[in-house]
């Protein structure tokens, strides 16, 4: 964890000081606004931090406040910092080629205010476009056949949906409006492989954010596995709240469902780096179940998909990368799994990674859709 923690703020810093210092230029021509940006630079930068390190401490509207600022503030820093690094870059080509036009060479300080302006602006457009997007929650249905071995089953409607990352953000609206839309699939089976919960209990239930999990409708159930964020926001705690609203949350373990099919759930692959304890190796859980019965795996993060093919998985259903969520990190989701998003079959099991129904920091979407994946599933 401190490893994690000391790359995540090394980083952070790196990159807000680089917008900082661009943006303090950028004022050169106007600096009676200098301590006003200041202020606001940093309010911005440090509230998600604020929130995240003071909530017990915190009146619940001020945690609240500075956590929307800070989220949204990730959105902002990624934009403002790819505009900065293009203008550098550019910056950089002018130098050997010299091809700004006289007018900005003679008027650099206005061009770097005018050219802030344009940057703030943009990413404030595209911030906005993404806001929208992100709430427009897409059905997206796959159609796949499993081995039917000897499930009395010929057909099975389930629905996948992943990465809530609920907070006083993705709030109890946002939620009512997935489940509304989970019911009216009227799943037979509801699956949720990880980042269910994003917060401490407490502060869920003070939003009341998680009632609306009471009115999930399924006849076998509804069945979760850990993901990071539970580990990171401590793994008991968000298993328990979990549990108080009818899910039911395996680790490291399985469940056969009437007899009709086996679910199989493993903890996050990184619950040894948060929580000191490696989760098991998939040989292991798998070593009891009924091989004559279809298996469904659920495993947060889509590394290690061979993993699920040498143990006889039928079906594994993974979430975690968001599919980037914000453009242009799907390129670096895509270049780091197998699969980023979507289906995928490696020998006799399948796969499918959903880009999830929530987001984590800014509540923007840009790469991928806010998807819940209605499996039609056929036994054959």
């Amino acid at each position: 964890m401190i490893i994690f923690f000391t790359v995540f703020f090394a980083i952070y810093g790196t990159v807000n000081y680089y917008i900082f210092i661009r943006g303090w230029q950028a004022l050169a021509v106007i600096p009676v606004l200098k301590p006003f940006y200041i202020t606001l630079f940093l309010i911005a930068s440090l509230s998600y931090i604020a929130a995240k390190f003071l909530s017990s401490y915190l009146p619940p509207f001020i945690y609240d406040l500075l956590l929307w600022i800070g989220s949204f503030w990730f959105a902002f820093m990624l934009y403002f910092f790819l505009f900065i690094v293009l203008i550098d870059f550019i910056r950089l080509l002018n130098w050997p080629l010299s091809f700004f036009p006289d007018i900005i060479k003679q008027n650099y300080p206005q061009a770097k205010l005018i050219t802030g302006i344009i940057v703030f602006t943009a990413s404030l457009i595209i911030i906005i476009a993404g806001y929208i997007n992100t709430r427009n929650i897409v059905i997206n249905t796959v159609e796949i056949t499993l081995p039917k071995k000897g499930t009395p089953l010929t057909q099975l409607n389930a629905v996948l949906v992943a990465d809530f990352h609920l907070t006083p953000v993705n709030d109890g609206k946002l939620l009512n409006k997935i489940v509304d839309k989970i019911n009216d699939l009227s799943p037979d089976i509801i699956l949720m492989p990880g980042d269910i919960v994003d917060d401490k209990a407490e502060i869920l239930k003070r939003n009341e954010i998680s009632p609306a999990f009471l009115r999930l409708k399924s006849k076998f159930g509804v069945f979760a596995s850990t993901g990071n964020h539970e580990f990171i926001s401590g793994v008991d705690a968000a298993v328990k709240f979990m549990e108080e609203y009818k899910i039911t949350v395996l680790r490291d373990s399985y469940v056969t469902a009437e007899n009709y099919f086996t679910v199989i759930c493993r903890d996050d692959r990184t619950s040894g780096q948060f929580s000191g304890k490696k989760r098991k190796d998939l040989s292991d859980i798998v070593n009891t179940i009924d091989k004559n019965l279809p298996a469904i795996l659920l495993d947060h993060t889509p590394f290690g998909l061979e993993e699920a093919e040498k143990n006889g998985i039928d079906l594994q259903l993974s979430g975690h990368t968001h599919h980037g969520q914000l453009f242009p990190l799907n390129f670096i989701t895509s270049m780091i799994y197998e699969i980023s998003w979507g289906y995928l079959r490696k020998g006799n099991t399948q796969y499918y990674v959903t880009s999830g129904v929530g987001t984590w920091g800014p509540p923007v979407r840009l790469s991928s859709d806010t998807e819940i994946v209605n499996l039609r599933i056929k036994f054959k």
